[in-house]
């Protein structure tokens, strides 16, 4: 995992950013920074607005309120393809592969965010399987890989973007042990070459293993962030997340 300190420089800023859907604050006035080369992990109960918060930060959604600054530029105007060019990379919470498509066209779908030639776009997404390791399925359809191979399929379509920052959508759900751990282990391989990372989680054994820094959100609104330790060892998340203590 790359060794970016905490108070690294922010090149994604999110200033009291909120989305109401009519009377429910999905959202609510949530700020938080996230420096080159981090891996951030963002927690919270079911409903919290997690996801949400990902579709204002990747343009699916224009908040309706606050600022989001990506290397000093206000992006609220810009489209999600105009965020995608600037360097937003995105999995989803539901798997998004084509299945009828090789491994191989996948990735292509990606890469021509920016490459005009066929040539070009199969070799950026070939380079994109091989760090997810994926290469040896490249001619094989999406349709017969596991869902940890989809997984990483995901992740390889977002690398083909040649993205700054991927932002992981609960990239673990259904996923076995050992396919965790092969996610783990490509995140902190991915994250080493430079790759910064902004992460959905439920597996708290996972966020630990993950993130130096935590971030969580309950009911729409920041209610603590800090370091792995300090967040997961709060009294406040610990209830947000299994219910007031019985004194």
């Amino acid at each position: 995992m790359s060794d970016a300190p905490l108070n690294a420089a922010p090149f994604l800023q999110i200033e009291n950013v909120s989305r109401h859907f009519g009377g429910l604050r999905a959202v609510d006035e949530v700020s938080f920074e996230v420096g080159r080369g981090e891996v951030v992990s963002i927690i919270g109960p079911n409903g919290a607005g997690k996801t949400t918060l990902f579709n204002l930060l990747t343009g699916q959604l224009p908040p309706s309120g606050g600022v989001i600054r990506f290397e000093g530029r206000d992006i609220g105007p810009l489209r999600p393809n105009q965020r995608a060019r600037l360097g937003f990379g995105r999995t989803f919470q539901i798997s998004q592969t084509l299945t009828s498509m090789s491994v191989l066209e996948n990735g292509m779908v990606g890469a021509f965010l920016h490459q005009r030639s066929l040539p070009a776009a199969a070799s950026k997404a070939a380079e994109a399987l091989e760090m997810v390791g994926l290469s040896k399925r490249a001619a094989d359809k999406a349709g017969d890989l596991t869902l940890g191979e989809r997984r990483r399929l995901e992740v390889a379509r977002a690398l083909s973007m040649g993205p700054q920052i991927v932002l992981l959508d609960e990239v673990m759900a259904g996923l076995n042990q050992t396919e965790v751990q092969e996610i783990i282990d490509m995140v902190h391989a991915l994250n080493a070459g430079g790759v910064t990372f902004l992460v959905i989680e439920h597996n708290l054994k996972v966020v630990r293993a993950f993130s130096r820094r935590v971030i969580v959100i309950n009911r729409g609104r920041l209610l603590k962030q800090g370091t792995a330790e300090e967040v997961l060892g709060d009294e406040a998340v610990i209830e947000a997340y299994i219910g007031k203590r019985r004194t």
